[in-house]
């Protein structure tokens, strides 16, 4: 189906972006946050660039969001790229003390560095950076052991730079999202509205709730055993997608539950699957399983 371009890159964050830039002189390690159930939707293509040479700490945050299968696969698919990823779920705290190990261990390769140059020790500098709504500021509360940033669940909470001292070997600089100014890719687009990893100004509901039941019906077709729970849909709302395309799945199930209300129904339908009443479900897995 098709939908409407799906852009958005309010002002905050092309004046963050900007500052970003600068402040990465600064730092020596970069913790780049994606969200768990779209790892490669919510990687920003400018990331390696502005990481260099810089130690850098990927954090996949809502862990709860994805089964233990699927975050399998993950792991070891960025093994095979050189990468460790380290999941977590900032909300409730979980994989938080691996993150923090990880972060300091580059720290001391750095002071190492400094010595070797006859130079003092100093806090270890690191920025979090990731797309809006990814959990980055949860993510800093948790590392800190108490609420120091805003935090919430919808997209441009953060809206300017700012470090927090975690303790006396941590300095962390929260930054907002950021998010490339054109999003070409608008598979990947459909994908960031749906997890709401991007402000709802930018988007239609009704056009990508239509969408979420075109894609849960993609997943499904896969046959991925254990990957994603059995037939989401019907066992949430007692209406089997399969004869359907996504529009008209949502004006029957707008009929059959909402009094024909297409709007409701699409809300609900984007509240269960973000909320995880749905189970966990992930819209994306490492390019040799999908």
């Amino acid at each position: 189906m098709t939908t409407p371009s799906i852009q958005w890159y309010p002002g905050h964050i092309a004046k963050a972006e900007r500052e970003l830039k600068e402040q990465l002189k600064r730092v020596d390690v970069v913790l780049e946050v994606r969200d768990a159930r779209i790892p490669l939707s919510t990687h920003h293509p400018q990331i390696p660039q502005w990481v260099g040479s810089k130690a850098k700490v990927l954090v996949l945050n809502r862990l709860d969001m994805i089964t233990p299968a699927v975050r399998q696969l993950w792991i070891s698919w960025f093994q095979q790229q050189g990468e460790t990823a380290y999941f977590t779920n900032a909300q409730q705290g979980k994989g938080i003390r691996e993150v923090s190990q990880a972060t300091q261990s580059a720290g001391v390769q750095m002071n190492q560095r400094r010595r070797d140059r006859g130079m003092q020790p100093r806090p270890v500098r690191a920025v979090v950076i990731g797309f809006p709504n990814v959990g980055k500021s949860a993510l800093i509360n948790r590392l800190l052991g108490r609420r120091v940033v805003d935090s919430a669940r919808r997209p441009g909470v953060t809206r300017q730079l700012r470090w927090v001292r975690i303790s006396d070997q941590l300095e962390l600089l929260d930054a907002p999202g950021v998010i490339p100014a054109n999003l070409k890719n608008q598979q990947k687009a459909i994908k960031l509205a749906i997890c709401d990893d991007i402000g709802d100004a930018s988007y239609d509901n009704q056009r990508i709730a239509a969408d979420l039941v075109e894609l849960l019906q993609d997943l499904e077709a896969m046959a991925y055993g254990g990957l994603i729970p059995a037939s989401p849909l019907k066992t949430r709302y007692e209406l089997d997608p399969t004869p359907f395309s996504g529009e008209d799945y949502l004006r029957a199930l707008a009929d059959y539950r909402h009094q024909g209300d297409i709007e409701r129904t699409a809300r609900q339908l984007l509240h269960d699957f973000r909320k995880g009443v749905l189970g966990p479900i992930p819209l994306e897995l490492p390019p040799d399983k999908s």
